[in-house]
C-alpha cells in the first residue's frame, strides 16, 4: 500500500491486519474482482476502503462534476455514515473528497457535493437512483464499485436497484462484493457482474467468545431486569417495534439509566445524535429496532439484550452481532416470558445456538441447558468487558 496509508493506519493504532483484510487485500490492491465473505465486525470496511483509495491515488485526476470515480453501495444510512468515517481520512490524505448519499434528508447537500465534484460516493441504492434520474450523478466514470453487506441488501429487496446501478457502471471497472452469505440472490450478482472473481472467506466458521443466555421472567419484571443489566455496563437492547423502542428508552431513563432510542420514526439528525450519545458514553443503553442490527458498529459493547425475542433466526444472528466484534468477547441475553419459551427454543435451534437458561424454571430441551433456579433471575448479567465468572462457552453465530 502507499506509505501514506500505512502511516494513517499506524496513527490510528491499526498495525495488524484482521483475517478478512489479510486474505483480500493482495488481490484487491492488484485490481482483481474480489468476493469477500466474513462475519459482521470482521474488518470488512478497511478491506475495501484501502484498495479504493490506493487505486485512485495511483492515478490522480481532477474531480469532474457529477461523475465520481468510486462507488460503495450499502443497505442503510447508518452504515453509509460509518463507512464514510473510515474512508474520509484516507481519501483526504490524497486530496480526494467523499459524499454520502441516502434518503431521509434533503437533496441539497448531496447535490451540492456532486456538483462540486467528488471522487468517492457512499450510497444507499434508493437515493442514488433518484439522483441518477435527475442527472445529478452519472456512473460512467466509476473505476471501482463495492457492494457491502450484499446479503442484507438482498434481504431488503434491494437487488433489482443494485443491478440497475451496476448496469450504469463501466463493465471494465473493478468490483468487490462483501457479504456474510451468498443467499437471497447474491450469487446472481456475482455471476452477472464480477469477472473471474477471487473468493476469500475469513472467520465464517470460526468460533467467537460469545455467551448466549435466556432469562425467563414474568412480564412485569422485564423492565427491572433490563435496567439492572444496563446499569452494569454498555448494552444494546432490541425491540420488535418503533413504539416499543421509544417507550422502553423512556422507561429506562425514568429508572435512572441513560438511554437513547434508534428506529425508523426518528429523523436522520436525531438518529445521528442518539448514536453519537451512545458511542461517546453519554448514554449506556441504546434501544433499537432491527434497523440497527446491521451495519451499526460501536466499539466495546459487551452485551446485547433481546427485550423482545426476534421473529426469525436471521434477525437473532444480526442483532447478536453487535457484540463480540473483531475478536472481542460478548454476551447475548434474550428476555422471555413463559408463553414465549417454545418460540425462543425454536429460534435458537434455527440459529444453531446453545444457550444457558435462567429464571423461572422451564422444562429443559435439547436446544438448551437445564434451567437455573428462580433466584438467578434477580442477578444482572455480568457484562463488563464481556467477561463473567465460570467457564466461557465458545460458540459460533
Amino acid at each position: 500500500m502507499p506509505a501514506e496509508l500505512t502511516r494513517i493506519l499506524t496513527k490510528q493504532g491499526l498495525t495488524t491486519a484482521f483475517p478478512i483484510q489479510e486474505a483480500t487485500l493482495p488481490d484487491a490492491l492488484a485490481g482483481r474482482d474480489v468476493l469477500g465473505q466474513g462475519r459482521t465486525g470482521s474488518g470488512k470496511t478497511l478491506a475495501f476502503a484501502l484498495p479504493i483509495v490506493a487505486r485512485l491515488a495511483a492515478h490522480p485526476q481532477r474531480p469532474v462534476r457529477g461523475r465520481p470515480r468510486a462507488l460503495v453501495l450499502v443497505p442503510t444510512r447508518e452504515l453509509a455514515t460509518q463507512v464514510a468515517a473510515v474512508i474520509e481520512p484516507l481519501a483526504k490524505a490524497f486530496g480526494m473528497s467523499t459524499v454520502t448519499v441516502f434518503g431521509g434528508i434533503g437533496y441539497g447537500h448531496q447535490r451540492k457535493a456532486l456538483t462540486a465534484g467528488v471522487e468517492i460516493v457512499i450510497a444507499c441504492p434508493g437515493r442514488l437512483i433518484d439522483l441518477m434520474q435527475t442527472r445529478d450523478v452519472s456512473l460512467d466514470r466509476i473505476e471501482v464499485c463495492v457492494l457491502d453487506e450484499a446479503d442484507h441488501m438482498a434481504d431488503q429487496g434491494f437487488l433489482p436497484m443494485v443491478k440497475r446501478i451496476l448496469d450504469a457502471t463501466p463493465s471494465t471497472g473493478q468490483r468487490m462484493l462483501f457479504s456474510a452469505t451468498l443467499a437471497g440472490g447474491v450469487d446472481s450478482v456475482v455471476s452477472r457482474y464480477m469477472h473471474d472473481p477471487v473468493s476469500h472467506a475469513a472467520g465464517i466458521e470460526a468460533p467467537v467468545l460469545l455467551d448466549h443466555r435466556v432469562l425467563v421472567v414474568n412480564d412485569e419484571d422485564r423492565l427491572t431486569e433490563i435496567a439492572n443489566m444496563a446499569r452494569a455496563g454498555r448494552v444494546v437492547v432490541f425491540t420488535r417495534t418503533k413504539h416499543r423502542a421509544k417507550q422502553l428508552a423512556r422507561k429506562l431513563e425514568a429508572a435512572g439509566v441513560g438511554a437513547v432510542d434508534l428506529h425508523g420514526n426518528l429523523s436522520q439528525g436525531a438518529r445521528e445524535r442518539n448514536l453519537a450519545a451512545f458511542s461517546d458514553g453519554r448514554a449506556t443503553a441504546l434501544v433499537a429496532t432491527d434497523i440497527a442490527a446491521r451495519g451499526i458498529h460501536v466499539d466495546d459493547v459487551p452485551l446485547v439484550v433481546h427485550a423482545d425475542p426476534p421473529v426469525e433466526h436471521k434477525a437473532y444472528t444480526h442483532r447478536s452481532g453487535r457484540t463480540a466484534r473483531a475478536g472481542a468477547a460478548g454476551q447475548v441475553v434474550t428476555i422471555a416470558t413463559l408463553d414465549q419459551v417454545a418460540e425462543v427454543r425454536q429460534l435458537l435451534r434455527k440459529a444453531g445456538v446453545t444457550a444457558t437458561w435462567e429464571g423461572i424454571p422451564v422444562k429443559a430441551s435439547s436446544s438448551s441447558t437445564s434451567a437455573a433456579s428462580v433466584s438467578a433471575a434477580s442477578r444482572p448479567a455480568r457484562s463488563g468487558g464481556g467477561s463473567r465468572q465460570g467457564a466461557r462457552r465458545r460458540s459460533g453465530r
